[in-house]
């Protein structure tokens, strides 16, 4: 026994294009309306036939009826004595329509209305005497019964005291055939306007997944090295909306792959200097024969490791570059701005033995990442100590600028080191740019201080520099800090 998988079945199903699809389900679900419709039409149609008939049949009679009852002899100016002289009177004043049969029967004997002048009448019911017999026999006052003609709804009153009978019957096979008639032209109209679905149906889907296709098509010509392609965008209904939403993820994709592809670029450029430097040193020991020499070797450990320790931190500023561009990068929180300058302050004290001074401490509180700000901070003050000798001053701060709205807090770091050039100044918060005096943020790949920016960007906020050569410089990061509605003085 074999069974067929549901996936198989699934794709059979989707494998017919969805323009198809949407033309399919919008003509069978406005088949299926015009079919209950029509359903309901004929039948609403042919209850009002047999309710017109009925109603004829009781109308005649009640008229019969009245005039057997109150009806006289125009002869003898007296009620009626004799049952046949009484239906032939009343047969002859009758005009039935032409659904219509009057008959009367006496003692077996059937008396009709004359339509000798031209109205032939649904039926000679007179000469089918087995159907008058059947209606005369009958134990109901009315009924139904079926004839060569159609249908044929009955009615009969007999004479009290008398065996005569009044017979009314109606056909219903003409309008019964008007129904079918009205019927069939509603199928034509139907089909018709089917037919008009289907094609407005195709041509609005294929206007509303014209987009899709766009989609598609942008998808089929994005290769991994070329994710500049978009979709047109045209419109603000869900389509143009799925248009926006897929360009907004080609430009994720693409921010990702260009992040992917400048960290194996700075990777591959940083650190293929210390691993030559590490492959040489370690050739060259094994070349000179200097292996077991316990001093060659120590020194040798001693620049491998140097350059290994070069390595992990070419790696963990790549790693910070790189997740820079995420949007979580910084998490802002209050942060009590004068305790924020205090431990960076006694961290950079760490870093080198300078004359550290407190300048200016700006109180109150901010929205701040205050591990990002650290490390831009000590990033700073380690590019510093860098550029100034033992002993040199180096003076951090911060303070308010602006207010409300625009209020910012600036952080500075100022030394008394032989300053950034004009030149320099353009170059060095690039990675891997040193400037031409060798400023790099911390003397080694040249990634401080594009670390340090990115920082500074990423809360919205810049790195600034102010330097005059030979007189030192001043590295500030400028963060917007909005006044809270609890900071506003009263």
């Amino acid at each position: 026994m074999t069974t067929t998988p549901v996936t198989d079945r699934q794709d059979d199903a989707t494998s017919i294009p969805a323009r198809w699809r949407i033309v399919g389900w919008i003509v069978l679900t406005t088949a299926l309306v015009l079919l209950a419709l029509g359903v309901t039409i004929r039948a609403q149609l042919l209850t009002d036939v047999d309710r017109t008939a009925n109603a004829d049949v009781v109308q005649e009679l009640e008229e019969f009826r009245a005039f057997a009852r109150e009806g006289v002899d125009p002869t003898t100016a007296r009620p009626f004595e004799d049952a046949e002289r009484l239906l032939t009177l009343y047969l002859g004043r009758q005009i039935p329509s032409r659904d219509e049969v009057h008959l009367g029967i006496d003692r077996g004997r059937v008396l009709s209305v004359d339509r000798s002048a031209g109205d032939p009448g649904p039926y000679d019911l007179a000469a089918d005497r087995a159907l008058v017999e059947r209606i005369r026999d009958a134990e109901q006052p009315s009924g139904l019964a079926e004839s060569p003609a159609g249908p044929v709804r009955w009615g009969k009153v007999s004479l009290a005291g008398q065996e005569a009978k009044f017979i009314i019957a109606v056909f219903t096979g003409a309008e019964r055939a008007d129904v079918d008639a009205t019927m069939r032209l509603y199928t034509w109209g139907a089909l018709g306007g089917l037919a008009l679905t289907a094609l407005f149906g195709y041509l609005v889907a294929g206007q509303i997944l014209a987009p899709v296709r766009e989609v598609r098509q942008v998808a089929e010509r994005i290769q991994e090295t070329d994710l500049d392609s978009r979709v047109p965008v045209r419109g603000r209904d869900d389509i143009s909306q799925l248009a926006q939403t897929f360009n907004a993820m080609l430009d994720r994709i693409g921010a990702a792959y260009d992040t992917q592809r400048r960290f194996v670029d700075d990777a591959g450029h940083e650190l293929r200097t210390p691993i030559t430097v590490i492959r040489g040193h370690l050739e060259t020991m094994e070349l000179t024969g200097t292996a077991d020499d316990p001093v060659a070797r120590a020194e040798t450990m001693r620049l491998v490791d140097s350059e290994l320790d070069r390595m992990s931190r070419i790696v963990s500023d790549l790693l910070i570059m790189a997740k820079s561009e995420r949007p979580d990068f910084v998490r802002p929180r209050p942060v009590d701005t004068a305790e924020l300058l205090l431990d960076i302050e006694s961290q950079a004290q760490q870093l080198g033995d300078r004359r550290w001074e407190l300048v200016e401490i700006a109180e109150g509180e901010a929205a701040l990442d205050p591990q990002r700000v650290t490390q831009a901070a000590l990033q700073l003050a380690s590019n510093a100590v860098t550029h100034t000798d033992t002993g040199g001053r180096i003076r951090i701060g911060s303070r308010w600028l602006g207010a409300g709205a625009d209020r910012r807090l600036l952080i500075s770091v100022t030394d008394d080191g032989p300053g950034v050039t004009a030149e320099d100044a353009e170059r060095i918060f690039r990675r891997f740019d040193r400037g031409a005096s060798g400023t790099s943020g911390s003397g080694g790949a040249g990634l401080g201080l594009s670390i340090v920016a990115a920082i500074a960007s990423a809360h919205g906020g810049t790195v600034t520099l102010d330097s005059v050569p030979g007189q030192g410089a001043t590295f500030a990061l400028d963060l917007p800090t909005p006044l809270r509605p609890e900071d506003t003085p009263t």
